[in-house]
């Protein structure tokens, strides 16, 4: 399976960007390792990793500690080397899916059941903390529906999140370099 994997770290000086080569870990706390050397004063760490223009994954580390973790389907641990290695040990997140829509309101970060909402779809299966990125600006049902919209790769949620937390400029450019 190809990957994309780049880590978005917070600072003192703001947001840094940077393309991150997952092929020689071989455990989640080695990953861990990988986001604390891209700044080991960071505030926030954040690892978005994408795979098969099918899945992601967010990793978090707060001040280097505390790895969170939210997968956007449980699958890509049965289907991948990667998947079982950042996956592995993640358990089901506590949002019902029934619960977030996606649509029109969806997309102003209001609450479902605005009139042109839809359900998200249903084909997937999210394991982990899709709360990790609220204090952020990303509440856990925004990035349910994110990973739901039909038709959207991991990729576009990628580039919505970091616009949302404030360094999509900067995943921008390291995509287009």
């Amino acid at each position: 399976m190809s990957y994309f994997a780049a880590a978005a770290v917070r600072g003192s000086d703001g947001w840094t960007v940077t393309e991150t080569d997952l092929s020689g870990v071989a455990d989640i706390e080695e990953v861990a390792d990988l986001m604390r050397e891209v700044d080991p004063e960071a505030q926030v760490s954040l690892l978005f990793v994408e795979s098969d223009e099918t899945y992601l994954v967010i990793l978090r580390l707060d001040d280097g500690e505390d790895l969170r973790v939210f997968g956007s389907d449980k699958v890509f641990a049965e289907e991948s080397r990667l998947g079982a290695l950042l996956l592995g040990d993640v358990e089901e997140p506590a949002i019902d899916l029934e619960s977030v829509a996606v649509g029109a309101g969806a997309q102003r970060g209001d609450s479902a059941g605005d009139e042109g909402t839809r359900p998200v779809q249903t084909d997937f299966e999210p394991v982990g903390d899709p709360e990790l990125l609220a204090d952020l600006g990303v509440s856990g049902h925004r990035l349910l529906e994110l990973c739901g919209r039909d038709g959207t790769l991991p990729s576009d949620v990628t580039a919505e999140v970091c616009q949302l937390i404030g360094c999509g400029d900067d995943m921008e450019e390291l995509r287009e370099g």
